[in-house]
């Protein structure tokens, strides 16, 4: 289903590579509503990078937007560090003199915080990117590669599509709109299919598998199994343009949203030996102009590109 995914998160990837232009008001009023509390998004860190490491005029803005909210979480990080300090220290002078079971349940849980927020601040702080810092699960923000107004742009979208019209419990209703299944585009997605195509770059995704699947055995009745996470990654290493189907929710007095899904298939081979049965749909890069600009009127065309896909061999490991 495509659980999460390493994504190309730097806009500028997509404006070289596929001649797009940047939705410069889709990421300020994703940034300002961050800042203003309005919303409480989750972006990755690459991508705020991208901001951040740009010396363009026309990002200056979205920049200081960035920094404001970085610092207002370093802020809040740190108040809550000197709060649980605090709790750890008060605990420590009560078991000094005698063990209650409480003020040990208290030490251990402000120990935790400590060390989380620490780790926070430290990601916060941190200039150099991770692979983890790609990484995008549902829920959160990614960019996007969509056509609006005739022209390639690039606008900022949560993973998990919210279809025009539906009410806002819609994604707790619909938990996995993140997975647009490809037997499913003309039921579910009809009002996507055709009409609003995106594509998303992907370079490593992850799936939730069953060890006993994993590992070909066969549990008892009563004997558990586990769920563990694997990392797919294409052999060769390239990047995938993966298809996706968005939507432009909007209703009165709530902010327009924008949000996408992943379509996928039956998987190839290497991934269902592995224990999965779903996998994402990368187009071939010849396709991406026909996509982007889908024809309702002709399905079979679109079917068409879906099925001459590109076909990487993936390569699975367990998930750091």
């Amino acid at each position: 289903m495509c659980y999460s995914a390493q994504i190309e998160a730097n806009y500028r990837r997509y404006i070289r590579q596929f001649g797009a232009s940047m939705s410069l008001d889709d990421f300020t009023q994703l940034y300002l509503g961050l800042v203003d509390g309005s919303s409480k998004v989750k972006t990755p860190k690459a991508m705020d990078a991208a901001f951040l490491e740009s010396t363009a005029d026309d990002v200056q803005g979205i920049f200081r937007l960035i920094e404001q909210h970085n610092a207002a979480k370093a802020s809040a990080l740190e108040q809550e560090l000197f709060k649980q300090k605090k709790r750890l220290a008060d605990a420590e002078r009560t078991l000094q003199t005698k063990t209650i079971k409480a003020a040990t349940e208290s030490k251990r849980i402000a120990a935790a915080k400590i060390e989380s927020a620490l780790r926070r601040l430290e990601d916060i702080k941190r200039t150099e990117l991770l692979p983890r810092d790609s990484r995008i699960f549902p829920q959160h923000y990614a960019p996007v590669l969509v056509v609006e107004d005739g022209q390639r742009v690039v606008k900022p979208m949560r993973y998990g599509c919210r279809i025009a019209g539906k009410p806002t419990n819609y994604d707790v209703k619909f938990p996995g709109t993140y997975n647009a299944r490809r037997d499913n585009l003309e039921r579910f997605w009809k009002p996507c299919f055709g009409y609003t195509h995106g594509l998303m770059v992907v370079d490593v995704f992850y799936e939730n598998v069953a060890r006993a699947k994993l590992e070909g055995i066969t549990l008892s009745e009563d004997e558990p199994d586990e769920n563990v996470i694997l990392e797919f990654r294409p052999r060769t290493g390239e990047q995938v343009l993966v298809a996706c189907l968005w939507s432009r929710w909007t209703a009165p007095g709530e902010k327009d949203l924008f949000s996408f899904a992943a379509i996928t298939d039956e998987p190839p081979p290497e991934v269902a030996a592995a224990g999965h049965d779903r996998c994402i749909v990368p187009i071939k890069e010849q396709y991406v102009e026909e996509w982007l600009n889908p024809d309702p009127k002709d399905l079979d065309a679109l079917y068409a590109i879906l099925d001459d896909r590109e076909r990487p061999y993936y390569e699975h490991r367990l998930a750091a």
